[in-house]
């Protein structure tokens, strides 16, 4: 026993050390992170270096509650109630509508039996919006389109988890028949639906009626982990959607957090979750890339890997399409912008994965169903992933204006010029650089740098939303140093730990009303990134 949590320790802090390897190195390559870790992973299952068995109950049970937790805390109601409509489309209709043409096409090609195809139809239905959210933030692309995206994800978990086990269960009662009882399969899924919403929506009202009597951040937070993973447990305890129940209850806090809790309490929470996410989205997708394997299917494996990744294509067209067009008749229309990157951002991943690790071995064709399951996520991941960055550029919702554009050229172009002016003038300061040489770059580049500063200037004066937006950023910057100074104080010894917390919550709470008062910006301007300039 000493000796197998020896090992296990050993090996957590392995993917770790390979974790912060490649969130380093992707700072430099133009990589989305999270294929970066599958294509580590899948190096590291070829190499056999690293030991460890990713099952569907570290999935579900370990690795999903914190993950929709952190996601659901930070959905928005009021843009949430105005893509009801698709997410709800999209995630209940969406899923049966995929299943179906899944499940008929692949049947009609004859390279699968009808119990086959149906499982695997039944399993890749679930989509994981973790790759193209975390794209998202980057790009600074719409509120709307995440808070779409992901709570289609959410909801569709949720609905596909359910009737994949619905069909299981027919498939393998009704033998070489599909045994299904209509009205008691629905009659289930209702319930099991609405006991995961009861359960989610009594979690987040009994937390946010402790949140509002507590204000210490540490307890907060250790209620909220509880919460993440009790309302999870607890459904699944009645054989309800733990899905839902974890959604709802995060939904709950998350909109009800500026009142319930200090402006500390709401960022050290905030923090605490988003690394929390990192972590677990990390050891995901670098442990879904270890665990690729790919049993002998025969001649045919190449026409039937193509296939089916085509196939799935098309159900994700139709879907997505077809309810989009539905979504419209019913008042709620979405751009057709929105509905491209909806198609191509229907990824496939761990929950995929983790419901064709949970087949049991007596199930017919399972080490087909499993290899082409881990085909479908491999090809979302490292094809759709890595394409749906230039397509939202395409598309207009890489959040970048073209004014933007040019603040970010004229504020490079003064930086270099700086820069050059810093370097060159030390050089010439020791000796290293010829004095007539220097003197004539010296007036070069002073007139170019003069020359910039005229025309960020000017440029600044043409666009007074920008430089408010750019101000924030600075104000948002100042306060966070600020803050970082009080804590390396308290740290030394120089103010006593009450102090320190007084002084930070009259922080946290202008950064608050900051974020509150801010004007509203589509994306990371440059100058935040330029301020460690």
């Amino acid at each position: 026993m000493p000796g197998d949590l020896l090992t296990l320790e050993l090996t957590f802090v392995e993917l770790l050390l390979l974790v912060f390897v490649v969130a380093m190195v992707v700072h430099r390559i133009k990589l989305p992170y999270t294929v970066a870790l599958v294509v580590v992973g899948l190096g590291l299952s070829f190499q056999n270096v690293i030991h460890f068995e990713l099952t569907p109950e570290i999935i579900l049970m370990l690795f999903l509650p914190p993950l929709v937790f952190e996601a659901a805390l930070h959905i928005d109601y009021g843009i949430f109630r105005k893509v009801l409509t698709p997410v709800l489309l999209l995630a209940v209709f969406g899923v049966i509508i995929t299943i179906a043409v899944i499940w008929s096409l692949l049947t009609l090609t004859g390279l699968l039996d009808w119990q086959t195809a149906l499982i695997f139809a039944s399993l890749i239905a679930a989509t994981d919006p973790v790759a193209v959210v975390s794209l998202f933030k980057a790009l600074g692309s719409p509120k709307r389109l995440s808070t779409l995206v992901e709570s289609e994800s959410m909801f569709n978990d949720a609905t596909t988890i359910v009737i994949f086990h619905i069909v299981v269960a027919a498939v393998l009662v009704g033998g070489g028949e599909f045994h299904l009882d209509w009205m008691h399969a629905l009659t289930q899924f209702i319930v099991v639906a609405t006991g995961g919403v009861t359960i989610g929506i009594v979690a987040g009202v009994v937390a946010n009626f402790i949140f509002a009597r507590v204000d210490d951040h540490l307890i907060e937070i250790t209620l909220s982990t509880i919460v993440a993973y009790g309302a999870y447990l607890l459904a699944e305890q009645f054989h309800f959607s733990g899905v839902l129940a974890v959604v709802f209850a995060g939904m709950l806090i998350g909109n009800r957090s500026s009142r319930n809790m200090s402006p500390t309490t709401r960022m050290m929470l905030a923090n605490f979750w988003e690394y929390i996410a990192f972590l677990v989205n990390s050891l995901i997708f670098i442990l879904i890339g270890m665990q690729v394997v790919f049993p002998s299917l025969g001649n045919a494996v190449y026409l039937l890997v193509f296939v089916v990744v085509v196939v799935v294509l098309i159900s994700r067209a139709v879907t997505v399409y077809g309810l989009s067009f539905v979504s419209k008749l019913l008042g709620s229309k979405l751009n057709l912008s929105y509905q491209h990157v909806l198609f191509w951002g229907g990824l496939r991943g761990a929950v995929s994965l983790a419901l064709a690790l949970s087949l049991s071995h007596n199930v017919p064709n399972r080490d087909i169903i499993l290899s082409l399951t881990f085909t479908v996520v491999l090809f979302t991941l490292l094809v759709q992933a890595t394409t749906i960055g230039p397509l939202m550029h395409r598309l207009g919702l890489s959040g970048q204006s073209e004014t933007e554009k040019e603040y970010e050229r004229i504020h490079a172009r003064l930086l270099a010029a700086r820069a050059a002016y810093t370097r060159m003038k030390a050089q010439y300061t020791v000796g290293s650089i010829d004095p007539t040489a220097w003197h004539t770059v010296e007036q070069q580049l002073k007139a170019r740098i003069e020359k910039l500063n005229e025309e960020q200037r000017a440029f600044a004066e043409a666009n007074p939303e920008l430089v408010s937006r750019i101000t924030t950023s600075l104000q948002r910057e100042s306060l966070l140093i600020q803050r970082a100074h009080i804590n390396d104080l308290e740290r030394e010894g120089v103010i006593t730990d009450h102090v320190a917390r007084e002084l930070i919550a009259e922080i946290d709470s202008a950064l608050d009303d900051l974020n509150h008062n801010a004007l509203p910006s589509p994306q990371t301007l440059p100058s935040e990134t330029s301020l460690k300039k």
